[in-house]
C-alpha cells in the first residue's frame, strides 16, 4: 500500500487560521451573571467560522439573548455517529444530508425536518481548486488534476463529507461532458494517483495543505476564502463545471426551544448575511440576502461567480440514497473500490 506524504509542520498563517478560528471568531459568552441558555452545537468542521458569526448576531436578538454555545467540530461522518451514539445536542449542522438522517432513523430528529422550502439546507458552496500563490502549476480545471507531478489533497470519503463533494465534482465533470462510467472510473484512477494526502475531514485537509503538503487543494469556496479572509497566500480556482455544495442542519426533538429559534434566524437575510461574510453562498430560497463585497474573494465586489455548469445532487447524480448506495457503499460502492485500488484509503 502507497503511503500517504505526512503532512508538514503548520506554518505561521497556517496557525493563525486554526487559532482564529478557535478564538477570535468565537461566539459571545452571553450572560456574565450565569444566567441564560447553553445550546450543544454539533458540527462539521468547515463551517464553524459562519456559525460563529451567526451566534453572535443572533445574541443580539431578543430570542438570542442570553443563549450561548458549546460546541463540538470535527469530520462531517464522525460527527453524526457521535450523536446518534449519545453525543448532546440541540443543533446540528453537517457537510451531507444522510448525516441528518442517521440521526431521524434513530428517533433523535424529526421526520419532517427538512419540510421547508429551503429543503433542510442553511449554508450553499461550491467546489473549488485551491493552489499555490501565483498558480505555479498552471491549474484552470479539473483535467489538470490528472497530469503527472501534481499532488493532490483532499479529505477521506470514508469520514469527510466534504471529501464526498469534491469526488463527485470530479466523476460529474467526466459524466456530464458525455463520458462513461469507465471513463469517469479512468478519470477518478488518474486523480487518486496524484492524492498526497486524505485527512480525516476537509478542515484538515486545508491545515495539511497550508503546512506545504501538495500542488492543490479540493475544498470548498469558503474555506478558500476564509482562509485569505486570515491572511493565507493562497489562490483558488473555481472550474467551468462544478457541484453545488448544500449543508444540511437540524434541531433535535428534545432540543431546546432556542434551537429552533436560531435555526430560524439562520434562514433569514440577516442569518444569511452571516455566513457570506465567511465566504458562503447565499440559500436561493431566501430572498433579500445582502451579499456586498466579500473579503477574500477572486473579486469581491463578484465574489460569487455563476459556473457554465453547476451540478447538483438531485438534479444530476440521482439523490444521497442513490449516491451512498452506488458510490460509497462500504462493500460495493464504486467510489470505495477505487480508492481502494489506489492504495490510498
Amino acid at each position: 500500500m502507497t503511503r500517504l506524504t505526512r503532512p508538514r509542520p503548520l506554518t505561521a498563517l497556517g496557525l493563525l487560521l486554526s487559532a482564529a478560528l478557535l478564538a477570535s471568531c468565537a461566539p459571545s459568552s452571553g450572560d456574565d451573571s450565569g444566567e441564560g441558555t447553553e445550546l450543544d452545537l454539533v458540527g462539521f468542521a468547515v463551517p464553524k467560522a459562519g456559525n460563529n458569526a451567526a451566534q453572535k448576531a443572533f445574541a443580539a436578538t431578543d430570542a438570542g439573548d442570553g443563549v450561548t454555545w458549546k460546541e463540538s467540530y470535527g469530520a462531517s461522518g464522525d460527527q453524526s455517529r457521535a450523536v446518534a451514539g449519545g453525543l448532546p445536542a440541540d443543533y446540528v449542522h453537517f457537510s451531507v444530508t444522510p448525516d441528518v438522517t442517521r440521526l431521524v432513523e434513530k428517533g433523535l430528529v424529526a421526520e419532517d425536518w427538512n419540510a421547508g422550502a429551503n429543503q433542510g439546507i442553511v449554508t450553499d458552496s461550491v467546489v473549488v481548486l485551491v493552489v499555490r500563490e501565483g498558480n505555479p502549476k498552471k491549474i484552470t480545471g479539473w483535467d489538470d488534476l490528472v497530469k503527472p507531478g501534481v499532488g493532490i489533497v483532499t479529505p477521506n470519503p470514508g469520514s469527510s463529507g466534504a471529501a464526498r463533494w469534491n469526488v463527485l465534482a470530479a466523476w460529474q465533470h467526466v459524466i456530464g461532458a458525455g463520458g462513461s462510467q469507465a471513463d469517469a472510473e479512468k478519470f477518478l484512477g488518474k486523480l487518486f494517483a496524484n492524492v498526497k494526502a486524505l485527512p480525516g475531514s476537509g478542515r484538515d485537509a486545508t491545515t495539511a495543505f497550508q503546512g506545504g503538503t501538495g500542488d492543490v487543494l479540493i475544498s470548498y469556496e469558503n474555506e478558500a476564502i476564509l482562509a485569505r479572509q486570515l491572511g493565507e497566500k493562497i489562490d483558488y480556482v473555481v472550474p467551468e463545471d462544478t457541484l453545488l455544495i448544500e449543508n444540511p442542519a437540524a434541531v433535535t426533538k428534545d432540543a431546546d426551544p432556542a434551537a429552533k429559534k436560531f435555526l430560524e434566524f439562520v434562514l433569514t437575510p440577516e442569518g444569511q448575511k452571516e455566513y457570506v461574510s465567511k465566504g458562503f453562498r447565499p440559500l436561493s430560497s431566501i430572498e433579500g440576502v445582502e451579499v456586498g463585497e466579500v473579503e477574500g474573494a477572486n473579486d469581491p465586489a463578484n465574489p460569487f461567480p455563476t459556473p457554465k455548469k453547476l451540478f447538483t445532487i438531485e438534479g444530476d447524480l440521482g439523490g444521497w440514497e442513490k449516491i451512498n448506495a452506488e458510490y460509497f457503499d462500504e462493500d460495493k460502492g464504486i467510489i470505495t473500490k477505487l480508492l481502494a485500488e489506489s492504495g490510498k484509503s
